[in-house]
């Protein structure tokens, strides 16, 4: 029964911040100056920018307009995406047709961004934490600081310059799908993915490194200890486990930071992915795809979150006796 209650308690929390993201977003647009119908329909007739404006919905109020957008949404009517200077017969393209294109390419740098981070920085946090104090982990730790304090847009511009314009081992822009050839699909991916990783890198390392010297202080990691198992397993198999919770939460709480940088680092290198479409949107004030892409960029980064903490438990599970699970 409690975890019904827990359970009930927790979507109703998502649905809460799901309703005020989505809002505030429909209350920012609508507040941007200057006629949406003008700047899509430039050259339309006042019957045509008339008819877009109903169309959007902009001849109501920002509550009705709200609802009717939320309604849409849920039934997986996304809305349409505009093409300026066309006539508003010609002018439509729905928006989950734009997004489908675009999608599979940041889902895809965000997956290879995690994968690679967390390879590099588990190894890398284990070793410090066990050289802790030691000339290895202050040199190491220094270097990660400053990988850390380096901004991924200033990565991704060395990155292209140096290894794509300098000495052209990579082609700095473009996207390869799968489908046009694995090899020069990862190679495509290679310079974005080193731009986003190197200071998650460089965080999840640290925070890993805190938490296992912490873990390294318990009971149960002396008792291992007296049994004679090696310093390997007792890291592997009794501290890396309990000492994963920081690292995990900082994986999740990072998805939205990978969402922002993704936008700078789909511009320099050109992969006109999702960070790309939104920027565009907001520039072409093409509301329903700023509302509906927000929308699902906090439906999946909300969902990533709940799907860590519910394997929380299982990876530590002091966490599931505390919740009298």
């Amino acid at each position: 029964m409690q975890k019904l209650i827990r359970t009930t308690q927790r979507l109703s929390q998502v649905a809460l911040v799901l309703f005020f993201v989505t809002f505030l977003v429909t209350l920012l647009v609508r507040l941007l100056p200057g006629d949406i119908a003008t700047s899509l329909l430039p050259f339309g007739t006042a019957e045509e920018q008339a008819q877009l404006r109903t169309e959007l919905g902009l001849d109501t109020n920002i509550f009705v307009y709200y609802f009717d957008w939320l309604r849409n949404f849920l039934q997986g009517d996304l809305g349409v995406y505009y093409n300026a200077g066309e006539s508003y017969a010609d002018a439509s393209m729905t928006v989950w047709a734009m997004l489908s294109l675009t999608i599979p390419r940041t889902l895809l740098i965000m997956v290879y961004t995690l994968g690679f981070s967390l390879l590099f920085s588990i190894p890398i946090g284990m070793l410090l934490a066990y050289k802790a104090d030691t000339r290895i982990d202050k040199v190491i730790s220094n270097t990660l600081f400053g990988l850390s304090s380096i901004p991924n847009f200033a990565v991704g511009l060395g990155l292209a310059y140096i290894i794509g314009v300098k000495f052209e081992l990579l082609n700095p822009i473009g996207y390869v799908t799968w489908g046009e050839g694995s090899v020069e699909h990862i190679k495509s991916v290679i310079m974005p993915v080193l731009s986003l990783s190197l200071g998650l890198i460089a965080t999840f390392a640290r925070l890993l490194r805190a938490d296992i010297i912490s873990t390294l202080k318990e009971d149960f990691v002396t008792m291992a200890s007296s049994k004679g198992l090696s310093n390997r397993w007792i890291l592997w198999r009794h501290v890396f486990r309990p000492s994963s919770l920081s690292l995990l939460t900082a994986a999740a709480l990072n998805m939205g930071s990978l969402i922002g940088g993704a936008v700078i680092i789909e511009a320099i290198f050109a992969l006109n992915g999702v960070g790309m479409f939104l920027v565009t949107s907001i520039a072409l004030r093409q509301y329903l795809a700023i509302q509906s892409t927000v929308a699902l960029i906090a439906i999946s980064y909300i969902v990533f979150n709940l799907i860590v903490d519910a394997f929380m438990p299982k990876i530590d599970p002091r966490i599931r006796s505390h919740h009298g699970a």
